[in-house]
């Protein structure tokens, strides 16, 4: 049995007894530490002192919010500084809805791997982008400046985006640039550009150096007055151009003036004071929207040009059943779906491609129905005249024996006629009525528009 190790004298004079053998034993177990570490047999998972098991936290901008390493996002903090603590590593960054302005900007200069920026709506200079607003961010692919309030971007200086050769989409909408803000050199540089968003502008005319790249140009609700096809040679590509809301008028978009977009696909012209359908369009075309313009007449040629048409919309125009050729769908027998809605149509048009599967001719003033104009349209899943003049006894025997397809398409009246022949449509004084044929359960339905 171990001894007690030491007896302890409190008073001067007094003896100390040292520890035994034994005990001093134990005491050097429990104090030294364990043999050294052998080189290469650290563990480096294993928190060692000071440390923490928890991953650092990430840098990211006061108030922001960093859900991955590539992305920040400061969307809506009302800032009216950029922030200067980007993390090397973003590609993501959200800035929009804020008061920034480029006096102010000091980001991007270091941020090379930045593939999408948002700084639309926020007060971005009138004295347009600084030169070197994107130097040392190369990759930007998604680039949006748009909506920008007060101090609205009215040009782009040369140069200023010289360097985003990997930019796909860029929007400008809603600010206040103009033919001056932009030259020949502003996208020509742009080799990856596939959508160009310019609307809400104030230009006048088609910008210039368009990349070959681009398939969707927006330059809705400007004040374009003219179209010139040497302004579109460089972009012939381009699948989607949208002109709706600008000023062309009678002789703002001349024949010929698209025929360099070989590849085009639709064409937006809504409210533009066209007073006929533009001839020469690109022979691809797929679909032509033409709504609220002052097109009284179409010719038995006006439709020549585009055989591939599928999309007609010619709603709220000026046509008058005396001014549509018979021949004037002759060759648009890809049509698929023509409106006709909001003119002043009396009665159907002759010569209707057999493969349409929609037809809209509510608001017009349609005095009658004949089956002839109806004839072989056996696809046809949708006929709107809601909003016409018809009455009972407008409608001829047989008008609705072919359209074997129809189907419904608006709030479906309390009841069903059933089917009662020679008589097919008991109820056309209504108003406000789209009738369509049920083949499954072989009875009309009458539906209100």
């Amino acid at each position: 049995m171990l001894q007690s190790p030491w007896r302890l004298r409190a008073q001067p004079g007094d003896t100390l007894t040292l520890p035994s053998p034994q005990w001093l034993s134990l005491l050097l177990l429990v104090l030294l530490p364990g043999p050294l570490p052998v080189a290469g047999m650290e563990d480096a998972a294993f928190p060692h002192l000071g440390e923490s098991s928890q991953p650092p936290p990430r840098a990211c901008p006061p108030r922001c919010s960093c859900p991955r390493v590539d992305t920040v996002d400061c969307d809506g903090l009302d800032l009216r500084v950029f922030p200067d603590n980007i993390t090397r590593a973003a590609q993501h960054l959200s800035l929009q809805n804020s008061r920034l302005r480029w006096r102010q900007y000091a980001g991007g200069r270091s941020l090379a791997l930045l593939r999408s920026v948002y700084l639309h709506n926020n007060q971005l200079s009138n004295a347009g982008l600084p030169p070197d607003a994107f130097r040392g961010s190369e990759a930007v692919a998604t680039l949006s400046l748009s909506n920008n309030r007060n101090n609205l971007i009215s040009k782009v200086p040369r140069g200023a985006l010289s360097r985003q050769t990997q930019l796909r989409e860029l929007y400008l909408q809603h600010n206040q640039l103009t033919d001056s803000g932009l030259d020949a050199t502003t996208f020509s540089k742009l080799h990856s550009l596939e959508y160009l968003d310019l609307s809400h502008n104030q230009l006048t005319t088609v910008p210039a150096g368009l990349p070959r790249t681009l398939a969707i140009l927006h330059l809705g609700r400007n004040r374009i007055r003219q179209v010139e096809a040497a302004r579109l040679h460089g972009a012939p590509g381009l699948r989607y151009l949208l002109l709706q809301h600008n000023q062309l008028g009678s002789s703002g978009l001349p024949a010929g003036a698209l025929r360099p977009l070989r590849g085009l696909h639709t064409l937006h012209l809504y409210g533009n004071g066209l007073d006929r359908v533009p001839l020469a369009l690109p022979r691809r075309l797929r679909a032509l929207v033409l709504p609220h313009n002052h097109v009284a007449t179409l010719g038995a040629r006006d439709l020549a040009a585009t055989p591939g048409l599928m999309e007609l919309n010619l709603a709220y125009n000026r046509l008058t059943s005396a001014r549509v050729h018979h021949r004037a769908f002759r060759r648009s027998r890809a049509l698929r779906s023509l409106d006709l809605a909001g003119n002043q149509l009396t009665r159907l048009p002759m010569g209707l491609p057999t493969g349409l599967h929609t037809l809209r001719l509510q608001r017009n003033q349609l005095r009658t129905l004949e089956p002839e104009p109806l004839t072989g349209l056996d696809q046809l899943q949708e006929l709107s005249l809601a909003h016409n003049r018809l009455r009972v006894g407008d409608i001829g025997p047989g008008t609705w024996h072919e359209l074997q397809a129809l189907q419904v398409r608006h709030r479906l009246v309390s009841h069903t006629i059933p089917r009662a022949p020679p008589s097919p449509c008991l109820h056309c004084h209504i108003p406000n009525i789209l009738v369509s044929w049920s083949s499954n359960q072989n009875k009309k339905m009458v539906r209100v528009g």
